[in-house]
């Protein structure tokens, strides 16, 4: 692995890369729902990428830093660079505080300081809640850490709406600032993903809760068991389709428009489908070849094609009657086979 590789991979560029996914997505809600797209959308999809990449990214090698002694003891993380020694500790822990800081910086200077407020918070709220107390002392850990991954649509609306700053003349008004968005969107697209970290993550922590145990971190599978697991992330899939309800009030349709209908329709449809993958999942049938359970695999793979789809289609609502078709051309892509039928199969 070449330098510049190894220094990339501390960043966990895949992970990265779909967090500042969604804080475009926001930036394209925030434009198409303004009727504010244009050239600047794409100088702002830049700016947000560029500074989520960054301060996301930094987070990432900070974590790493700190989790050298556990890292090489789990398969999954045995490779990393640290581990590996492609990179030592100090220069790790380096370079992700230098990238954090210029992503702040980075918002400072090309977008405002809400944006850059949302940024920080972020990367402090990953660092040193989730990774240095969270992780490593409580089942609740990304529950409680998954605020910090689903802050990137936040900080993309805060870009996108640009008249932002922060309110020192009090408490309520310093809190009204970093809170008031100018829409409820952001919020709810934060508390989607919010809702959605958990089953999605226990999904996949079901058949590797072991290699967790044995450095120490606790998972709730493999402390309070896989029923209560199941049942935990039952509750948030009910929540998700509760929350689905909710979209086109979010965004001010009128409940006699077909985008009313559209967007809840769809957003409710999909997330039933996300739920029964959830409640599909049986603990007793056999492993996989690789040692998975194939319904609790099935449901962290679906998750990910959920969260998408999701997003899509509040863009595409956003977009009006094209977006609406191009909802239904990627989703015909997506999802039928060609018999067309839906097909799930070989999740």
């Amino acid at each position: 692995m070449s330098i510049v590789n190894s220094y990339l991979a501390l960043t966990k560029p895949r992970v990265v890369v779909l967090l500042q996914i969604t804080a475009l997505c926001s930036v394209l809600v925030h434009d198409l729902f303004g009727d504010s797209i244009g050239l600047s959308t794409g100088e702002t999809m830049g700016i947000v990428f560029v500074g989520g990449y960054l301060t996301a990214g930094g987070a990432n090698a900070v974590n790493m830093w700190y989790d050298r002694d556990i890292d090489p003891l789990m398969i999954r993380t045995s490779s990393r660079p640290i581990p590996r020694g492609d990179v030592s500790p100090a220069k790790a822990l380096f370079f992700g505080i230098f990238l954090s800081l210029t992503g702040i910086i980075w918002f400072l200077m090309l977008s405002n300081e809400v944006a850059a407020f949302w940024a920080l918070f972020s990367i402090l709220f990953y660092v040193f809640i989730y990774s240095f107390w969270l992780k490593r002392s409580t089942v609740q850990n990304i529950v409680i850490g998954g605020i910090a991954g689903s802050t990137p649509p936040v900080i993309g609306w805060a870009v996108a709406e640009s008249n932002l700053y922060i309110n020192f003349e009090s408490i309520s008004s310093f809190l009204l600032s970093l809170f008031d968005l100018g829409s409820s969107i952001p919020w709810m697209m934060f508390l989607l993903i919010f809702l959605w970290t958990p089953p999605h993550f226990w999904a996949l922590a079901l058949f590797r809760s072991k290699e967790y145990e044995k450095v120490g971190v606790p998972m709730m599978p493999g402390i309070k068991g896989a029923e209560r697991t199941i049942s935990e992330m039952k509750i948030y899939s009910i929540l998700l389709i509760l929350l689905s309800l909710f979209f086109p009030f979010s965004y001010g349709l009128e409940y006699t428009s077909e985008e009313f209908y559209f967007l809840g329709g769809f957003a409710l449809f999909f997330s039933f489908l996300y739920a029964k993958t959830v409640w599909g999942i049986d603990i007793y049938e056999d492993l996989d070849q690789k040692g998975a359970i194939p319904s609790a695999l099935h449901s962290f793979l679906f998750s990910m094609k959920y969260l998408a789809i999701i997003f899509f289609l509040l863009v595409a609502i956003s977009a009006e009657t094209i977006g609406m078709i191009l909802f239904f051309v990627g989703i015909s892509i997506m999802f039928f086979n060609e018999n067309g039928y839906l097909s799930f199969e070989n999740e």
